[in-house]
């Protein structure tokens, strides 16, 4: 059975799980989010739904997480990685953790995962530079 409106969550608590766990809501995730919930709102739940349940397993504490996120999204040398080792520091993870979880990115993807990890984590650690 499908979710009435009444039954979504609002922008501001979709806005706040990104706040939990990052700090703050991505610019670009911000536009997907206003734009989809003014568009198909109950589209944007299942998949914020889903997101959060994938991000949050009772099985893993969210250090890893956000270590295992941050090394898959370095392998695809996405620019959300970033928000994803701020979460990995927001959840208590090093310099240290980040880099050797950059390391294992770079044996899948090589050098390019590697100079984005780089790139991410001086900008993040600015006295270790």
């Amino acid at each position: 059975m499908a979710k009435t409106r009444d039954d979504l969550p609002s922008l501001a608590e979709l806005e706040k799980r990104y706040e939990d766990m990052i700090g703050f809501t991505p610019p670009r995730i911000a536009k997907r989010l206003k734009l989809g919930m003014a568009v198909d709102p109950g589209v944007v739940a299942a998949i914020e739904d889903w997101r959060i349940a994938a991000l949050t397993p009772e099985a893993l504490d969210q250090k890893t997480v956000q270590l295992m996120a941050f090394a898959i999204l370095l392998t695809q040398t996405s620019e959300a990685a970033t928000n994803h080792a701020k979460a990995a520091i927001k959840a208590g993870a090093t310099l240290e953790e980040l880099h050797a979880a950059a390391a294992v990115a770079a044996l899948f993807r090589g050098v390019a995962a590697f100079n984005l990890a780089g790139e991410v984590l001086t900008g993040l650690f600015p006295e270790k530079a």
